[in-house]
């Protein structure tokens, strides 16, 4: 008995001389898709502000690849000691795992939840030259001719093609999906009137709204936008259940010590929540949302079981 007392003492006091000097090496932060993007972004601006809490060095690498599985892969196998964290969209978290068969990893059990830094609503939007100029406009469209209004999407499972099932499951309505291979061509047809709509994240099209090229018809928020302040949600306009959020969080694998975990997710909540930082994702239309483990634990439960049930009530696939 004495023997196991001593061990587990021993390994106690090893495990508080670790975290009373971490990080004792570089920190890398996974990043599930490729630079340049608003997650990639996420993970820059905090970077720095955690090296200045913990000093060290703290390295984001991108590690994209079958819509950000493989580096949520990575994570769910690296060591649970704080040197692997995890910025990621709700993509790999909340949506692949209802899309993908043999993922390698749990999105409810493999990960620590430390917070949702970032969230964004996504805007309905169409071309500049539409004829629709209201939501009342769309619907009636739907209603009229099923299945023909043409909604574009950065791809099949993405948040902007899951919000437009959501949003014709919730009106009984029917649009015709069109997928791209990214949203980059999306937009660039919908800019051109080769689609009649989409649901984009705010930060894609808020350039393009304010300079006159698209037509913003409903937000998704639960409120409306600080940078588009004039657009109704779509609750506004009667239509209820789709409040939809795109966001970005941090997680890291499975089994960080309680103190490390904490430590760890408080300092990330105060770089959200440093002025500069705070400002420039702001600026860009996302909202500061730096909850707590425990918050975003829930919260990752309730996006799973949601998507999971839209997935399967659109019969939706990525074949």
């Amino acid at each position: 008995m004495k023997k196991i007392l001593a061990t587990m003492l021993i390994s106690l006091m090893a495990s508080f001389n670790a975290m009373a000097v971490y990080p004792e090496k570089p920190v890398t932060i996974i990043v599930p898709f490729p630079p340049g993007g608003p997650t990639d972004s996420i993970a820059r601006a905090l970077a720095p502000k955690l090296q200045e809490k913990f000093g060290g060095s703290f390295v984001v690498e991108n590690k994209a690849g079958a819509t950000g599985t493989i580096g949520a892969t990575l994570v769910k196998r690296a060591p649970a000691d704080g040197y692997t964290l995890f910025v990621s969209s709700l993509g790999p978290l909340v949506i692949a795992p209802h899309l993908i068969k043999n993922l390698q990893y749990d999105a409810l059990k493999d990960f620590d939840y430390l917070t949702v830094a970032v969230q964004a609503p996504n805007v309905l939007v169409v071309p500049a030259n539409s004829r629709f100029n209201n939501m009342s406009d769309v619907l009636a469209e739907l209603k009229k001719n099923p299945g023909k209004v043409s909604f574009a999407s950065s791809g099949h499972g993405s948040s902007d093609h899951l919000t437009a099932e959501l949003f014709w499951q919730q009106t009984k309505t029917t649009g015709l999906h069109v997928p791209y291979k990214g949203g980059a061509p999306a937009l660039n047809d919908l800019l051109g009137g080769q689609m009649d709509a989409a649901f984009f994240n705010i930060n894609a099209v808020v350039p393009h709204i304010k300079a006159g090229k698209l037509k913003a018809l409903a937000i998704t928020g639960d409120n409306r936008s600080t940078v588009l302040p004039e657009v109704l949600t779509l609750k506004e306009q009667n239509v209820n259940g789709v409040n939809v959020y795109s966001w970005q969080a941090v997680a890291a694998p499975k089994g960080l010590p309680a103190e490390l975990k904490s430590k760890l997710s408080q300092a990330i909540i105060a770089a959200i929540n440093d002025p500069a930082v705070k400002e420039r994702f702001v600026s860009q239309g996302l909202e500061v949302v730096a909850n707590t483990p425990e918050q975003f634990t829930q919260f990752q439960a309730d996006e799973f079981a949601r998507w999971k049930k839209v997935i399967e009530d659109g019969k939706i696939t990525i074949d």
